[in-house]
């Protein structure tokens, strides 16, 4: 009995030394955390005017000046990333959870995928840069958008598949039973079960791409003047943000602070929706 004391104690002094180093960690995240977004509310709220969503980009040492035309091509590239892929994650996602078993290929998209989730944003950037702006001779909005898609893709493909995998076999059976197709069936039974995983997986992956500097750098480049034209070069936030914040005019650096606290409202609301969404999944 002494020694199964002396055991006891000593796990009760082990797990409060294991519990003590955990919430201190947690504790440092949370104060790093609440401190970055206590001076980006702060000073982000103090340059949020009427004039940051109705001018554009201010010129070297001018007063005054908005980030109209950088919201408004951060907006354009987004969306056409989104355009491109949803499809393709989704119908990979649909092909790796309900076809891919034993396929080859499937262990091969796979792989691919997950070298992609992996790989840091700008050399997805110097790629696309290298097939896309080198061989045409000009930066633009298009590569800028292609370059954003190749990091959401591989978001989507994996959030997909996993969502897929976790409704019931006895929804297929049962439709099977039916004698609907396997193609019915994966995009009529199983994929409308998950839809709200995969729309939380498409949500998080406009997230991430909605704040990626590096890969616009090489692609869609900046451009001080508002256009929409996607085969220029187009001014985009995370650019905007990057020069800005790094120059030695004030006014510059306020609409910095502005747009990152614009970058960070938006990533937190897409966040908050695809939790909303999850929750909804939980629940079902």
């Amino acid at each position: 009995m002494e020694f199964n004391q002396q055991l006891y104690k000593k796990r009760q002094r082990s797990n409060a030394i294991g519990l003590t180093l955990s919430l201190g960690a947690m504790a440092l995240g949370l104060f790093v955390l609440l401190w970055i977004l206590s001076v980006l509310l702060s000073n982000g709220f103090a340059a949020l005017d009427w004039n940051m969503f109705t001018q554009s980009t201010p010129a070297p040492g001018s007063d005054g000046g908005g980030l109209a035309n950088a919201i408004v091509g951060s907006l354009l590239m987004v969306g056409f990333s989104v355009l491109v892929s949803t499809p393709i994650g989704v119908l990979a996602g649909v092909y790796l959870a309900e076809y891919g078993d034993q396929s080859k290929t499937a262990e091969l998209t796979r792989f691919v995928t997950d070298i992609m989730l992996s790989a840091p944003s700008i050399v997805l950037g110097l790629f696309v840069y290298a097939i896309a702006v080198a061989t045409v001779g000009n930066f633009s909005g298009w590569a800028g958008s292609l370059a954003l898609s190749l990091i959401a893709v591989p978001v989507v493909v994996r959030t997909t598949e996993n969502m897929l995998r976790l409704v019931p076999g006895s929804l297929r059976e049962a439709a099977f039973a039916l004698g609907a197709p396997r193609w019915k069936v994966s995009t009529m039974v199983t994929l409308r079960a998950a839809r709200s995983g995969v729309m939380t997986g498409l949500l998080l992956a406009v997230a991430r791409i909605s704040g990626e500097t590096a890969p616009l750098l090489f692609t869609a480049l900046n451009n001080q003047f508002f256009s929409t034209n996607m085969n220029a070069p187009m001014a985009n936030l995370p650019v905007v943000i990057f020069q800005f914040a790094l120059s030695p005019y004030e006014n510059w650096v306020r609409l910095a602070w502005g747009g990152a606290l614009l970058i960070t409202l938006s990533v937190l609301i897409l966040n908050v929706v695809a939790r909303v969404f999850l929750r909804e999944k939980n629940r079902l």
